[in-house]
């Protein structure tokens, strides 16, 4: 071989990545940051409270956790997993709206549902009032009544609010099932009952698991519920150390039990769907076909799958409409337009640059054809399953290092002191909801790519197309509506974000999930339900699109 081949196919082997893949790599880079921003923090805090920790809130706050996680994802499993069941399987009275409705809770956030939960049966709320106006009683010492900012309460709260992730994941799990071995079951004799636990609940238990993981993730994610509620968890214990102690290392420290236990969830759901498999052996796949109830039963169906829409949708909903109805002046109080212009600009540019980098990253991945970056790419998504109090520690700590030695030198080049840029405005918000909803974008984006036939951007780069043009002309036109889509559905997340919110806000800035805590923190329900009925109403129209993307 001469010299001059040798020098080719050494060139051949060690070339240099193009921009696209670099630039994809920055991204995945800068996703993982904050992650690594914590655990760095939790190593190297300028006080160690460790031991403290230990010995002192943490084992109360894991166990408070664990309770809640499991409490709240049994009760989501059990009520989402049994509606699907019913409108899947059988034919009852509302069946097809039911099966719409109970979607709906997902539109409410979880805290405003506390609030709401809280003003309908508090001693001075319609219940109590009600009961005792009904039998005569004068004082709460005259009956019995339970406690209603408690632990179970928030499990109601929280459960209501969370089992359409189950419902979604496992009505899809029932559909997909071939109709046929449900019917040689029942030739044999197997009843209802029966064909549920033998055939239907472990054909679809992948997908009720995945549905499961994600409530309990959020569950441990969730702040204003548990705040609320008094109930002391790992996030309400982030929250107590950095801001009232005004320790962030222990804050750090706890953010990274709690991203642990995360990452745990994610593991053991994965592990959990690769041990046991189903295949269709068959290619004619004869669906479901829904069976009649009759009598008694089939109204106690219709009962069932309304209680759940009833208590996470028309209760929060009602409670909350009736105190902004009330309120009508308060939808144009100066406090509430700042909130929803400060929500509409951070969030619609989080979402644009949330679906620009995505964009350009698994562009970037497929263009280069390497391992490393196929293999980091998912890893970036556990920016979702990271609760928002956690990215909170591992963004506004470096940015605010960062924002000081800014200052320092414009101060030193202007004899002016210059004011902190990154944490004294919006940036850092946009960056949390970037990194938070990441994951949303990506799989949009992502999925969407796949569907490009390969053979439209082989012929336009034979044609002469460069990649940038290929992006443009080809891909782009071709993936429109579900790029949109992952717009709308980031935004609707970035509304709805409360704990990265509370954490990153600058000073006197409000977003309407804030302006929502705030006044509802204040017992002032009324100031808030204006602000809440918007968040429920950006909810409701993902909730729109989800079920138009599933009929």
């Amino acid at each position: 071989m001469t010299d001059l081949s040798v020098s080719n196919s050494k060139k051949a082997r060690f070339r240099l990545p193009d921009p696209w893949s670099v630039g994809a790599m920055v991204i995945a880079a800068l996703v993982l940051a904050p992650i690594l921003s914590v655990l760095w923090i939790a190593l190297n805090p300028s006080e160690n409270i460790w031991p403290h920790l230990l010995a002192t809130t943490l084992p109360r706050y894991f166990v408070t956790t664990l309770e809640m996680m499991f409490a709240v994802g049994a009760v989501a499993a059990a009520t989402g997993t049994g509606a699907a069941w019913l409108v899947v399987r059988y034919s009852f009275p509302g069946v097809r709206v039911l099966e719409w409705l109970l979607l709906l809770p997902l539109a409410i956030p979880a805290y405003i549902g506390a609030y709401a939960l809280v003003d309908f049966l508090e001693y001075a709320g319609p219940v109590q009032t009600a009961l005792r106006d009904l039998f005569g009683w004068q004082t709460s010492r005259d009956y019995w009544f339970p406690e209603i900012r408690s632990q179970w309460a928030a499990v109601v709260v929280m459960a209501a609010s969370m089992y359409p992730y189950v419902y979604l994941l496992a009505r899809a799990g029932f559909r997909e099932q071939s109709g046929c071995g449900h019917e040689v079951a029942q030739s044999l004799g197997a009843g209802g009952v029966s064909r549920f636990f033998r055939i239907g609940l472990p054909l679809a238990r992948p997908a009720i698991a995945a549905g499961t993981a994600i409530v309990m993730m959020e569950t441990v994610n969730d702040f204003g519920t548990m705040d609320y509620f008094a109930v002391q968890t790992l996030t309400t214990g982030i929250f107590t150390t950095w801001l009232e102690s005004n320790n962030a290392g222990g804050a750090a420290q706890i953010a990274c039990v709690v991203l642990t236990l995360v990452i745990f969830l994610v593991a053991l759901e994965k592990v959990s769907r690769k041990k046991v498999r189903f295949y269709a052996l068959s290619k004619r796949h004869r669906p479901i076909q829904r069976m009649p109830l009759h009598g008694a039963a089939r109204w106690l169906a219709t009962a069932a799958c309304a209680v759940p829409f009833l208590v996470g949708f028309v209760l929060p909903a009602g409670v909350i409409l009736d105190h902004a109805l009330s309120n009508i002046d308060g939808f144009w109080a100066p406090g509430l337009l700042k909130a929803f212009w400060n929500t509409l600009t951070v969030g619609g540019i989080a979402a644009l640059v949330t679906v620009i980098a995505a964009l350009f990253m698994v562009y970037g991945i497929r263009l280069s054809g390497r391992k490393l970056p196929a293999m980091i790419a998912p890893i970036t998504t556990i920016g979702y399953a990271a609760p928002g109090a956690v990215l909170g520690v591992g963004i506004l700590i470096p940015l605010a290092q960062v924002d000081h030695l800014l200052a320092d030198a414009i101060e030193a080049i202007t004899n002016e002191r210059a004011s902190l840029i990154l944490t004294g405005s919006a940036f850092a918000l946009v960056v949390a909801y970037c990194v938070r909803f990441y994951a949303i974008a990506q799989g949009a984006t992502d999925a969407a790519m796949e569907r490009v036939a390969p053979s439209l951007p082989m012929a336009a780069r034979s044609l002469g197309r460069g990649k940038a043009r290929v992006l443009a002309e080809v891909y782009m036109p071709l993936m429109r509506g579900s790029i949109g889509s992952a717009l709308l559905l980031v935004f609707v997340d970035c509304v709805k974000e409360l704990p990265a919110t509370l954490l990153l806000r600058p000073f006197n800035y409000s977003t309407l999930a804030t302006r929502v805590y705030d006044q509802a923190s204040l017992e002032n329900l009324g100031d808030a339900a204006p602000a809440a009925v918007m968040v429920s109403f950006v909810g409701l129209i993902a909730v729109a699109m989800l079920a138009r993307a599933n009929r």
